[in-house]
């Protein structure tokens, strides 16, 4: 059987959104694009191919190599629990990866030794105080990036190009003290644009991402999708003609390929459907790195550096199409609070009061549905469940306990885990048609759903279903909206709904 058209719905690549090969553009590449020395040749021919070929001027953006990052936590851990200095995967992927490029007796590799020294000494120094603060951490794990850019800069001179490596703080980068997940400071954008812009005419910028440094001149880290907010950033206040950010997937695609081998890549998102995927489960873009190229409508592209002939994804402001369903994501690992007022049936601020508490105690909600005395809503961190102990007091998150016990002073509250959020990014104007489908899957499956929730941003439906059930869920869904006769429903039921078409 053939879903219906409007079921389908399937992305459609002619749209009037394409726009004209960008002149500028910041080109961000991910760890695992510079993860080794083939990685990086691919990388720097990629660069100069599109210099060549597409006339694009670029300044890169570049991640630690590979898993960099990670082992530089693991060595600094190692260091406070154990007063052991060992530097030696990361230096031997350094150094091999510089011997297999024929780089290694450049001034660019001389720098990176010098920066390897600079860390041994600062593990030195974590072992001999046995501490490990935030502040340290960030400077611990920015040698990644560091390193990184000298090699890429190094290869990139090699193949030919003009090209300098660039701490992101030489460019007027300043952030927040807030070591760990630190913020970029508004009056920090025209420093960016004018140190930027002034890069010399024909050369490569490699410049690093995740990394900055405060007013004080300590280094600090952007947190989770930081060199993409780099990369974003460092687009948005230049004023580039796009934002490029190339990962090792084709672009967003309708479901995590996972467990929907059949996933194929959106040509086009916009800014708010990409935040809203990256929320609730999908791994390309984190939502805080569009927020500089929002401000400004710069378009990001989404593209492959494993296959750079991919069309990859767009986003922007506005598409010009809008289909039933663009992608389907998932989240696992829920919790879900009710919390029903044991107060009179009416009862003003009840739902102020509840918002009130899990402000005071910082707890954020994915989804939530109110009525008039009640209210389902999930968490948007896995936390450990309060189980009572045997003096009456729960064990567990201590702000979820606090909650519990705030809010138990006017409402019954229940917390129970074992759910997943599995959300639609749709045009909800069609939310019916929608709807049609989810249920139809939902009842052939018998797939409770608990909770739904339709999001004030218009473009995403939400279900909570349980955690064993999720990937059939999505599964099944996605054959319904983006598999050409793989769809499992009644179809007399899906037919009658669906045959009123918004």
């Amino acid at each position: 059987w053939r879903a219906p058209a409007a079921a389908r719905a399937a992305p459609r690549v002619a749209m009037t959104t394409v726009l004209a090969e960008p002149k500028r553009v910041i080109m961000k590449f991910g760890g695992s694009s510079v993860r080794d020395a083939e990685r990086i040749r691919e990388v720097c021919s990629l660069v100069a191919s599109r210099m060549a070929e597409l006339k694009v001027t670029p300044h890169l953006v570049c991640s630690a190599m590979g898993k960099t990052t990670n082992n530089l936590i693991a060595a600094g851990n190692l260091a406070l629990m154990e007063g052991i200095v060992d530097l030696s995967v990361v230096k031997a992927l350094h150094v091999e990866t510089a011997r297999e490029l024929g780089i290694d007796e450049t001034d660019a590799f001389q720098q990176v030794r010098e920066l390897l020294e600079e860390c041994e000494k600062l593990l030195e120094g974590v072992a001999m105080l046995g501490e490990l603060s935030p502040r340290t951490l960030d400077k611990l794990v920015s040698f990644g990036e560091r390193m990184s850019g000298r090699m890429v800069a190094a290869q990139l001179s090699r193949v030919g190009l003009t090209s300098r490596q660039y701490e992101s703080w030489e460019l007027g980068l300043v952030t927040t003290s807030d070591f760990g997940d630190a913020s970029v400071l508004d009056d920090a954008w025209p420093t960016i644009r004018e140190r930027l812009l002034a890069i010399p005419e024909g050369t490569v910028g490699v410049i690093t991402g995740f990394i900055g440094k405060d007013r004080e001149g300590r280094i600090t880290t952007l947190g989770r999708g930081g060199s993409d907010l780099t990369a974003s950033l460092l687009g948005a206040a230049a004023g580039f003609d796009e934002v490029q950010v190339w990962k090792d997937v084709d672009g967003i695609l309708t479901a995590d390929p996972r467990g929907c081998p059949a996933a194929k890549p959106v040509p086009f998102v916009t800014f708010e459907e990409a935040q809203e995927l990256a929320y609730f489960g999908a791994q390309v873009l984190h939502p805080v790195a569009m927020q500089p190229a929002m401000r400004v409508d710069i378009p990001v592209r989404v593209m492959n550096s494993y296959n750079p002939t991919a069309q990859g994804t767009l986003i922007t402001r506005q598409k010009a199409e809008q289909p039933l369903v663009s992608a389907i994501t998932s989240k696992s690992g829920v919790q879900m609070v009710d919390i029903t007022s044991t107060r009179m049936l009416g009862q003003y601020g009840f739902l102020a009061q509840v918002f009130k508490t899990f402000e005071t105690h910082k707890l954020s909600v994915d989804v939530i549905a109110s009525s008039e005395v009640s209210v389902s809503l999930t968490l948007n961190k896995k936390i450990e469940l309060p189980k009572l102990e045997r003096d009456g007091f729960a064990k567990g998150s201590h702000e979820l306990n606090a909650i519990v016990r705030d809010l138990s002073l006017c409402a019954d509250v229940r917390v129970t885990s074992g759910h997943s959020i599995v959300t639609l990014i749709a045009d909800v104007k069609r939310s019916s048609s929608v709807m049609a489908v989810v249920f139809s899957v939902m009842a052939r499956l018998g797939i409770q759903v608990e909770m739904m929730s339709q999001g004030a941003s218009k473009v995403n439906i939400s279900l909570v279903v349980p955690e064993e059930r999720e990937k059939e869920a999505v599964s099944a869904l996605h054959k319904c909206f983006f598999e050409d006769g793989q769809c499992d429903v009644n179809i007399h039921t899906l037919e009658q709904v669906m045959a009123i078409k918004a």
